[in-house]
């Protein structure tokens, strides 16, 4: 079989070793010199960090540190997180990666507070004092960043710290409310704290996971069913909470239909990320598409739709660099269109409709529609506007992108 395929030449044995998982990789080269020269290449390495684990641009560790391969990156990798499903690893590692990089830009003293992951010693450590086993994708998520550190000894450093959640929050009146991610070392203290208030948390196996430090407000994550919950006006009283994501989307790691486990934590973060991506250095972009049934035409002619946009500017201003502007002033447009997965149209060009909107905080948000024919739905579309802080005339800053996020085109079940 070594002879059979050493005769296939380099060339495909790298195309034959990237099909495979790295552990039948790593195997190979144990089969002759030529497979072992072709399997201990690092540009094979390179793929299968970038297919396992969205390690792309360098070979970065789990900490964040540079390593002399991508073949030791990935074995630092496995070592570290091989107990879990490594499609789950990439996927809560993008979430991840999405929020910190969306908060280095927007909100660098956010990022600030994120902390590194805990070790897999401090995950059942917390478990063990708790008496949980917490769901496989809160494992990985806590893994990769231990929350927020956002609660010290220093009771003045407290109050700078305290509108510094990564989940946000509102303020109206004197209602305040702005939700951190829990540290493992606070969903240990927060939840005996509360379970000794309100006595439940014990027997549904739930753990506070997020909080508010201004007015109360807390997130449950229940360890037996995934659920993530929030507590009403009347959780002391009767402890009355809500769920926080569709408990349809919720999947187990015993639930044998599926490879991939996901609770409500993760979909939460993602679901999080995702509404982060419609806001840039300040600007906030907002798309929707509706079917236009009487331009179209059935049987495998063009679908048309109408898409709208709306872009405005937080009462902040334009942030950029950590500084603020007044205003920024849309100078063009990049727009991806896809048919079943297939690019059909990809353009750029200055301006939308003609205008070059102006966008200042508080003022009447910039709309416009416009359409476009698809070949076949399903489609999408995604793109891209490029503003200036000030005014094209007068910039005063550089250029920045304002990413906008694909919104689906589809033939609806119900037509208007």
């Amino acid at each position: 079989m070594a002879i059979v395929l050493e005769g296939l030449g380099v060339p495909v044995l790298e195309t034959i070793l990237s099909k495979v998982a790295f552990r039948d990789a790593a195997a190979a080269a144990c089969v002759s010199t030529t497979l072992r020269s072709v399997a201990s290449d690092d540009a094979l390495w390179r793929y299968f960090c970038a297919r396992d684990l969205a390690v792309c641009d360098q070979p970065l560790d789990p900490d964040g540190n540079p390593c002399d391969s991508f073949k030791e990156a990935y074995r630092r990798w496995f070592k570290s997180f091989g107990m879990y499903p490594f499609p789950l690893v990439r996927r809560a590692k993008e979430c991840w990666s999405s929020i910190k990089s969306w908060m280095a830009v927007n909100l660098p003293e956010v990022n600030d507070t994120l902390r590194k992951g805990a070790s897999e010693a401090e995950i059942k450590s917390a478990e063990k004092i708790l008496g949980v086993q917490l769901p496989i994708p809160t494992k990985v998520l806590y893994r990769l960043c231990d929350g927020q550190q956002t609660l010290t000894p220093d009771l003045v450093e407290n109050k700078l710290l305290a509108p510094l959640g990564v989940m946000g929050g509102y303020e109206f009146y004197d209602y305040i409310v702005n939700v951190h991610l829990l540290p493992l070392r606070l969903v240990v203290t927060e939840t005996k704290r509360i379970a000794r208030q309100l006595g439940f948390l014990t027997r549904s196996k739930s753990i506070v996971v997020a909080a508010s430090y201004y007015m109360e407000k807390f997130f449950f994550l229940n360890c037996t069913n995934g659920q993530l919950y929030v507590g009403t006006r009347n959780l002391r009283e009767d402890g009355e909470m809500m769920p926080c994501v569709p408990q349809s989307l919720i999947r187990p790691a015993d639930d044998i239909g599926h490879d991939m486990p996901q609770d409500a934590l993760l979909l939460w973060l993602e679901e999080h990320c995702r509404r982060l991506q419609s806001v840039t250095n300040g600007v906030q972009v907002r798309s929707s598409a509706i079917f236009v049934p009487e331009a179209s035409e059935g049987n495998g002619g063009d679908y048309y739709y109408s898409y709208s946009i709306r872009m405005s500017l937080l009462p902040e201003g334009c942030i950029l660099d950590g500084t603020h502007y007044s205003s920024c002033q849309l100078c063009s447009r990049h727009w991806i269109i896809r048919s079943k997965d297939i690019i059909v149209s990809d353009v750029s060009g200055e301006a939308v409709i003609g205008k070059f909107p102006l966008l200042i905080p508080d003022e009447e948000e910039f709309f416009y529609q416009s359409c476009t024919p698809l070949p076949g739905a399903p489609g999408s579309i995604e793109g891209s506007f490029t503003f200036v802080p000030g005014r094209i005339s007068k910039p005063e800053g550089r250029h920045f992108n304002v990413k906008v996020a694909p919104f689906i085109l589809e033939e609806p079940e119900y037509v208007f």
